[in-house]
């Protein structure tokens, strides 16, 4: 699974799943700081949308029939609902829908438990196949 260059300025690790759509780590440093003791939130947004990319790949692998394909970002809707702290954060996608030509993808993003958010998205991606 090849992610785009702003994975790599995240420093976002693949935690392979056992099954399922990868989960993407990312670790506190001062690169994704904002105001002291928190993440930024832009470094949340791109968590958010590198882990929506990784699960609609995954999900384009598991049907795909060897035909190039690639996506492109419509839009993103991003809801912050706590800071996030000087620890690892993780995120993991859900494919909601995946047509011929859009895919509507969930992502979620975590620190100490899934079940408590720290934000999620909503990302709708034009599906170009070649």
């Amino acid at each position: 699974m090849t992610l785009p260059p702003y994975a790599d300025l995240l420093g976002l690790v693949i935690e392979p799943a056992d099954s399922g759509p990868p989960l993407l780590m990312m670790p506190f440093a001062v690169d994704v700081m904002g105001r002291p003791g928190f993440l930024h939130g832009g470094a949340i947004g791109g968590l958010l949308e590198m882990a929506a990319i990784a699960s609609l790949q995954h999900a384009l692998a598991e049907e795909s029939n060897g035909d190039d394909v690639q996506i492109k970002p419509i839009n993103v809707t991003i809801d912050f609902m706590r800071g996030g702290r000087e620890k690892e954060t993780r995120a993991g996608g859900i494919v909601t829908r995946l047509g011929n030509r859009v895919a509507n993808v969930e992502a979620h993003a975590w620190q100490d438990d899934r079940t408590k958010p720290i934000a999620s998205a909503r990302m709708n991606y034009l599906i170009v196949r070649g």
